[in-house]
């Protein structure tokens, strides 16, 4: 079966997930930021890249910081930025949403970065694309409903590349909500995919989904044990829009069992690092005093993010 994310060159046209991905185009894609990065941090913010080129932003699902870090990043490309308000769009009147697409496409879109309830909609538009024969109009998958966030998933691994530098040695624990976690998802994939040593899912049994026993993880009901001598900590926010009635018996027990705190974070190697894909739910998921700590690296995700998707839009422009 052919990958909808490449070209038959192999060469990247769409990112959709972190699924399915090859190792070396992961690995570009992190070396691209790099030199991202460094670019972001000098005082000219403006590189040429994307000049002339059309982003629009279809965020059908609320996220102020992922769709301001899209924005951002495609501004400092030089591209024009275009923000839909989808609550007042055509698709909130009735239109389907390969009608708004067709649309925009006749307003000269060369990019779509789309953020969707339904898993599979940034397929949809590509596959879509794909039969219009519109090639040279590409597709971002900003978080489909539980399926993907592989930009989320990649900066992830920008920052893990960035504090540990090597995948191979590592023992990473993901944990918390796995179940209704796109995000987790796109980071068990990649993980997978650049060949970390142990991979660990933390939950209660009934956050955790059964197929990752069969994915080479390693299940763990018990924090302490699965944080034992763990090198990377990915932390999950509890996704209670996406539940389907009560999972929990309450978040304060929740906390008092998943939550990472000072004590649990212990169990972990002394320079182990601890990430979150935010929005951060302090006492529920985690505690302040980990959150604002040194071995966390959050706001530093957030600062990758940027860098990295500036390189997935540059490498699919054809930069």
């Amino acid at each position: 079966m052919t990958n909808p994310q490449l070209n038959v060159h192999g060469e990247l046209t769409h990112l959709l997930a972190t699924e399915g991905l090859p190792r070396e185009i992961l690995i570009h894609i992190l070396d691209t930021a790099a030199t991202f990065v460094g670019i972001t941090d000098r005082e000219v913010k403006k590189i040429p890249l994307l000049r002339g080129k059309s982003v629009f932003n279809l965020f059908f699902e609320n996220s102020t910081r992922t769709r301001t870090t899209f924005e951002i990043a495609a501004k400092r490309l030089s591209a024009d930025v275009i923000n839909l308000d989808i609550t007042r769009s055509s698709t909130a009147k009735g239109e389907t949403l390969l009608d708004t697409i067709d649309n925009l496409c006749s307003m000269h879109a060369d990019m779509f970065v789309v953020r969707h309830a339904m898993s599979g909609a940034p397929y949809l538009i590509a596959e879509h694309l794909k039969r219009m024969g519109k090639h040279d109009i590409h597709v971002v998958n900003a978080g489909d409903g539980r399926h993907a966030h592989p930009t989320q998933g990649l900066l992830d691994m920008y920052t893990i590349r960035h504090f540990k530098k090597d995948f191979e040695p590592l023992t990473v624990a993901v944990v918390g909500d796995i179940l209704h976690s796109r995000v987790a998802r796109s980071d068990i994939h990649a993980l997978k995919t650049l060949g970390v040593a142990e991979l660990r899912a933390v939950g209660p049994k009934t956050l955790l989904p059964s197929e990752f026993s069969h994915l080479g993880m390693r299940v763990f009901h018990n924090l302490e044990e699965g944080l034992k001598d763990c090198d990377v900590i990915i932390m999950l926010r509890l996704q209670n829009e996406r539940m389907n009635g009560a999972l929990l018996p309450s978040v304060s027990e929740y906390f008092g069992h998943y939550g990472l705190s000072p004590e649990k974070l212990a169990y972990a190697k002394p320079d182990a690092i601890v990430m979150h894909p935010g929005p951060i739910n302090r006492g529920v998921e985690i505690a302040s005093e980990v959150a604002d700590g040194q071995q966390a690296v959050i706001l530093d995700q957030v600062t990758f993010g940027i860098a990295v998707r500036m390189a997935v839009m540059s490498i699919l422009a054809g930069n």
